[in-house]
């Protein structure tokens, strides 16, 4: 059994800068995750994309940001309980929560911050995909240099979908991009970009065959009101959104709405000593970025650590005046 401070559900960015931030604050911090390594759906799900939305940093590489959050964290020494998931919570006499994990074991912690970003996501299939994941077919994309000199089919209408194609440009052999619409849900610059590099775009169409033994060599793509037309594909790249949910954390009695967790102004929940930051934390007027999770967190902690101890100071001064 782990006995901390504590416990902060969640090991992407916003997670992992409370465990700075806790630390900072003399907290002692376990984190857990059902992913079996720190980042959330950063590491996940597009550790080689361009984050632009980060204090300080006019680009920075989503697995540069991350090994740079665990380095920070990691001066306070927080025990990672990775590729583990939170699956129960029993409160305590002393106040704080027993919270049973998904293999058996448990923590005790005085308080939880919940940091679960939009919680655990299960990518949408493509139709035709089926059978054909790890054979040339993924969802995302975590080494680019896998791609080089390979035939790319990209399918989708989103950011992640323009941004691989945007990515995989300069290094595939080709870079196809198709959407069922002719509308896009991406970021217009991002389309404009892409739209520039001469990265063929086919709209009101659906790739309906995968074909290749053991793994794809190409695909059929069916524009509406036209014949099927065949295309070389190494990589089939179904970027097509996904679904979420908090899993367990719904039943642990909390005030959920559309799939995230109400917070006042401190991060606090409905239950006392339990509070959340980040994507998964909502009150109103709130906008999900990584930046604003960043506050979150520091905000959460620091009113934590008053929770803990009534007699500590709610604002302990700048980190920089340390040392």
């Amino acid at each position: 059994m782990t006995n901390v401070d504590l416990l902060i559900v969640g090991a992407g960015p916003t997670g992992l800068f409370a465990a700075y931030y806790a630390g900072f604050r003399d907290l002692s911090t376990a984190i857990v995750d059902s992913l079996p390594e720190p980042g959330g759906q950063v590491t996940a799900m597009y550790p080689e994309k361009q984050i632009f939305d980060v204090a300080g940093f006019p680009a920075v590489k989503g697995r540069d940001l991350v090994a740079a959050l665990v380095e920070q964290a990691g001066q306070w020494k927080p025990t990672y309980l990775l590729g583990r998931k939170a699956a129960t919570l029993m409160p305590l006499d002393s106040g704080g929560f027993s919270v049973g994990l998904g293999d058996g074991t448990s923590v005790q912690a005085g308080a939880v911050l919940i940091t679960a970003g939009m919680g655990e996501f299960t990518p949408r299939p493509l139709p035709a995909g089926n059978g054909w994941l790890g054979r040339g077919m993924v969802h995302f994309v975590p080494e680019l240099d896998v791609y080089r000199d390979k035939h790319v089919v990209v399918v989708g209408g989103g950011d992640s979908a323009f941004d691989w194609a945007l990515a995989l440009h300069p290094i595939a052999a080709s870079v196809k991009l198709v959407h069922r619409r002719a509308k896009f849900r991406a970021h217009p610059p991002t389309v404009r970009q892409v739209e520039a590099l001469g990265v063929p775009i086919i709209t009101d169409a659906e790739v309906t065959v995968l074909r290749g033994d053991p793994v794809v060599q190409e695909v059929e793509i069916l524009v509406k009101g036209g014949e099927p037309t065949t295309h070389p594909a190494d990589v089939v790249v179904a970027a097509l959104g996904f679904t979420a949910d908090l899993g367990p954390l719904e039943s642990w009695g909390l005030k959920l709405r559309q799939r995230a967790i109400e917070v006042d102004s401190t991060g606090k929940t409905a239950i006392d000593r339990i509070y959340a930051a980040g994507d998964v934390a909502n009150y109103p007027g709130k906008v999900k970025l990584i930046a604003t999770g960043f506050g979150e967190a520091a905000t959460a902690v620091n009113n934590i650590a008053v929770a803990l101890n009534p007699e500590a100071h709610l604002f302990p001064g700048h980190s920089s005046n340390e040392g």
